[in-house]
């Protein structure tokens, strides 16, 4: 054979093969996975799923993945093969919630309970796993503390490792005079656990070993503004900053990171909504960061917005609008990956909307929307 006609062959081949990748890339699909409250009006049962195309950003129709009481927050494990799930209503014979550790079938979207847990503290409202998927974190809310599983190979729960009760109050009379944890937050290596603090406005920073499965016991603490009720976190690429949304005084705090030197410090706080300052009735629910790290976002509740901030020098925000439409009670929201569409949870329009991304950072609503009751939290999970 020539040179020429093998080299003709090759290329056609590797053109055919760039071809196929190609269609396979565009045929990738997701579960979604929705987190809710079971028991009021919507009707929910437990975590939901549903089939996500994000070429077409349409959302299929939800069924029930897992018969559990009131899953309000969720988390895939880094392989995609696991979901954790927090009970936030309690469960019999538990002193706090219920953890529930899952099995994750790609192909079919099947949640088989591996087992569960007790959160200790009373309600459990955030769950997150580290990269590795050896150690999770729970945030347990009514109990102003934070608890820590090691995770077996399998996925299952394996034991606990470390309880921390939180202690104090801040200025708000009626929000803030214990402390009331929200939120969990693995780094990329799974070195820290961050565990931000509504009651305390302070964010605390747990050193961790999962190779070993420990945690120390005690942490560093972040002040965050007063009155500010610290809620969720979301940290950059390079986890220099990080952005904290204040559910009470409705901000989204910027905040300089330094985890070697142990060096933090808030360098802007931002109003998320239109009126600029705290309103009855509103508080922020979610902080997210856009896949391509150009832009932040934070819900408000009340005000029923997403409100859109654009990533400046050094990690500082600056306000480009509001994200608005058929949206009542946002709470959790999430990006797919490809970074074109924004689910948007809304707890009491008991629906899950898509959203289209605009090239500045802004989003459209679809007609992409299906019913689901009470949704507080959606997380995607490759098909398999």
């Amino acid at each position: 054979m020539s040179l020429d006609r093998r080299t003709f062959l090759m290329a056609s081949t590797a053109l055919a093969a760039g071809a196929t990748l190609g269609r396979a890339a565009d045929a990738n699909k997701y579960w979604v996975f929705i987190g809710c409250y079971t028991g009021g009006k919507g009707g929910s049962k437990g975590i939901g799923r549903c089939a996500f195309d994000p070429a077409t950003g349409k959302l299929g129709e939800p069924e029930t993945a897992a018969e559990v009481g009131s899953p309000s927050f969720l988390a895939v494990s880094a392989n995609n093969k696991f979901l954790y799930a927090v009970g936030e209503g309690g469960a019999s014979g538990k002193k706090g919630g219920g953890v529930y550790a899952y099995a994750l079938d790609a192909a079919s979207g099947k949640l088989t309970l591996l087992n569960d847990g007790d959160s200790v503290g009373s309600g459990p409202c955030h769950v997150s796993v580290d990269g590795s998927g050896k150690i999770l974190f729970v945030a347990n809310y009514g109990g102003g503390s934070s608890t820590a599983f090691a995770v077996n190979a399998d996925g299952s729960l394996k034991k606990q490792i470390g309880f921390h009760q939180y202690k104090g109050g801040s200025v708000d009379p009626n929000r803030q005079k214990a402390p009331h944890s929200h939120c969990t937050a693995f780094t990329k290596a799974g070195t820290h656990c961050f565990v931000v603090d509504l009651g305390l406005d302070a964010v605390m920073v747990h050193a961790v070993d999962p190779a070993n499965g420990k945690v120390a016991a005690e942490a560093h603490t972040i002040a965050m503004p007063k009155g500010s009720g610290p809620r969720h976190i979301a940290l950059n690429a390079d986890e220099t900053i990080a952005y904290v949304n204040g559910e009470l005084d409705m901000t989204v705090n910027v905040l300089k990171l330094d985890l070697k030197g142990h060096q933090f410090e808030v360098i802007q706080s931002l109003s998320t909504v239109p009126e600029g300052k705290p309103m009855k009735g509103y508080s922020t629910a979610e902080v997210k960061i856009h896949p391509n790290g150009k832009f932040v976002y934070v819900s408000n509740r009340g005000q029923n917005s997403i409100g859109a901030f654009a990533v400046q020098d050094g990690g500082k925000l600056k306000a480009i609008g509001h994200i608005t439409g058929d949206i009542k009670t946002p709470r959790n929201f999430n990006i797919d990956p490809s970074g074109k569409w924004m689910l948007i949870a809304n707890q009491d329009g008991h629906t899950v909307q898509v959203y289209k991304m605009q090239d500045d950072g802004l989003a459209k609503p679809t007609d992409s929307i299906v019913k689901y009751g009470s949704p507080v939290c959606v997380k995607f999970a490759p098909m398999g």
